[in-house]
């Protein structure tokens, strides 16, 4: 089989009025992302990461943030999307590891259903969804609770 590793990074601002959407999880916050889509940032970050493994660019390309389609939605949709883009060039997700940086609210309780929503969007095991939390210690946007950022990691193989 032909493996191939992506990277994937992803920064929002927080904003009031806003819902904090991780992973296809609401999450009960008073400030949520600023963003043209639902700004699920954990979910960008694993889209950029599976897109970047297939040499496919990214998600900017494949949903720019100025058309109007994208507007408000779900980036589950998105994910949806990048895996059908993924199976058409052959390609099946192996697994994703993540890692999302906020100063708070807590995720550990979020994060089994974050990962069976993105397992089921996927169409892989839990097991091959990896979603960790940490804050930054008080420092830089994330630790002024500016804003959120996510990084991610994805194994893709090739479906002969």
């Amino acid at each position: 089989m032909n493996y191939r590793i992506g990277f994937g990074y992803d920064v929002h601002k927080l904003a009031p009025g806003r819902k904090l959407i991780l992973g296809g999880v609401e999450i009960p916050n008073p400030v949520g992302c600023l963003a043209h889509s639902d700004g699920d940032v954990l979910i960008h970050a694993i889209c950029d990461a599976l897109l970047g493994a297939a040499n496919l660019r990214d998600i900017g390309f494949h949903f720019p943030d100025n058309a109007g389609e994208f507007k408000d939605i779900s980036s589950l949709i998105l994910l949806e999307r990048t895996i059908a883009l993924l199976h058409s060039h052959h390609y099946m997700p192996g697994n994703v590891d993540t890692t999302v940086c906020l100063q708070r609210p807590k995720l550990k309780d979020y994060i089994p259903h974050m990962q069976e929503k993105l397992a089921g969007v996927m169409q892989i095991d839990n097991a091959q969804v990896s979603v960790k939390a940490t804050t930054t210690e008080g420092l830089g946007f994330v630790g002024k609770e500016e804003g959120i950022a996510v990084y991610a990691v994805a194994l893709i193989c090739r479906k002969d």
